[in-house]
């Protein structure tokens, strides 16, 4: 049998997580649900991004520390490098926790990935996916659109 249909802004393949439905047109019945949130899916856009961290999501920036170091961060964002998210994805809660300063993200938490400008996080959001998460996006515009809308965080 064939995919099921997704209505507009409810829970399709990223379980209604905010910008992860199919676009209208053609195909929108869900034919790209076996790539997720990747490729087909809209990413999220400064003022959904903005709406979601009034939520439960955890927003993990993806850039090198000394990028937020130099740079600042989008606030409520918490940071792990892309060459560290494999592993920090697979960590022990307690361990997590303590590194990160934050819950251990289980595989149906809603999860947003940024970095400076969308490619490590292009990544990041494949890297969750093999891993087994399933509501997980990425802001692509990330820190240079964030910037253009307000200030950022700094340490």
């Amino acid at each position: 049998m064939g995919f099921l249909p997704r209505e507009p802004g409810g829970a399709g393949a990223c379980g209604g997580l905010t910008g992860c439905a199919s676009p209208p047109g053609p195909g929108a019945a869900g034919a790209t649900s076996r790539r997720l949130c990747a490729g087909g899916a809209p990413s999220l856009s400064y003022q959904q991004l903005k709406d979601l961290k009034k939520t439960s999501v955890l927003h993990i920036d993806v850039r090198e520390r000394w990028e937020i170091d130099r740079s600042g961060k989008i606030p409520a964002s918490i940071n792990i490098p892309l060459g560290e998210l494999v592993e920090a994805l697979q960590m022990d809660p307690t361990e997590f926790k303590e590194r990160y300063n934050q819950k251990m993200p289980s595989k149906s938490d809603p999860v947003v990935f940024s970095c400076l400008a969308g490619t490590r996080s292009k990544q990041a959001l494949g890297f969750a996916m093999s891993l087994g998460f399933n509501r997980v996006q990425q802001y692509a515009g990330g820190f240079e659109d964030w910037i253009k809308h307000e200030p950022p965080e700094t340490k």
